[in-house]
């Protein structure tokens, strides 16, 4: 039984309820059977449930009408620990890599069914590309994004996915066979991949995590493929610096087993 409460806040309060109700079901709920579960009329639960959704906090589905809880509240409660802890123990071994293998690298983690990139370090060569901070970009485009796809559970794949333009408006054939190729590129480790934005460019994806810890990140180099006509770019060595970069991470977070 909960306390009594002297500073009440019934519309906040509302919320909640619908939140947490939501989270113990393991079915989207419609309007009338939410407003059972916690109790109100449906008229007075309309106008959050409005507003919840606006706010990325549920989603509803165009054919049932019915809601469910999206991802953001897992993020929310994971987001600012986890990046500080991750650029914290990430910077220093991706500047020290950025100068062995005069390649620029960014660290990226799943945001808001998106690609977040929360730490890039610029190479020290006079010609270099870099992945700004703070920018969004597509799952299903990048090789970061496909590669972290790659290692979530299926159920959470599934609710990502059902979010992402380019995947949505894949044939049934299509979306099977790009999830079979998730499945492939969870068991390789390392990822290549043409660039999605921009012709000319490779990115190689290395994932951050253990067996234990699970992939919370991924380290990425996006390089050109040619520099000039007469000197192509050789991917030799890059993802073994990436692997040992990967392998400081880990240590500076205390993970010790390789995944």
């Amino acid at each position: 039984m909960l306390p009594e409460n002297k500073y009440k806040a019934p519309a906040l309060e509302k919320g909640l309820d619908i939140l947490e109700f939501l989270a113990k079901q393991s079915t989207p709920q419609s309007q009338t059977e939410i407003a059972a579960g916690v109790n109100k009329t449906p008229n007075e639960i309309y106008r959050m449930l409005v507003n919840l959704e606006l706010r990325g906090y549920v989603t509803r589905d165009p054919l049932s009408s019915k809601y469910g809880l999206s991802l953001k509240l897992y993020y929310l409660s994971h987001r600012h620990s986890v990046v500080e802890e991750l650029r914290s123990a990430a910077l220093l071994p991706m500047r020290k890599f950025a100068n062995t293998y005069k390649e620029s690298c960014h660290l990226s983690i799943l945001y808001d069914n998106q690609v977040m990139v929360i730490a890039s370090i610029k190479s020290p060569a006079p010609i270099a590309l870099l992945v700004e901070e703070g920018n969004l970009y597509s799952v299903s485009k990048t090789a970061s994004g496909r590669l972290l796809l790659s290692c979530l559970e299926d159920n959470v794949r599934e609710a990502v996915l059902e979010h992402d333009p380019y995947y949505l408006q894949l044939s049934k054939k299509n979306k099977q066979q790009f999830v079979k190729e998730l499945t492939a590129i969870s068991k390789q480790g390392p990822y290549k991949m043409e660039s999605a934005y921009a012709r000319g460019i490779i990115d190689i994806s290395v994932p951050i995590g253990t067996s234990l810890s699970g992939t919370i990140a991924c380290l990425t180099v996006s390089r050109l493929v040619v520099y000039n006509e007469n000197t192509p770019a050789v991917n030799d060595g890059i993802v073994d610096g990436l692997t040992h970069c990967i392998q400081e991470i880990h240590g500076q977070l205390g993970l010790r087993a390789a995944i």
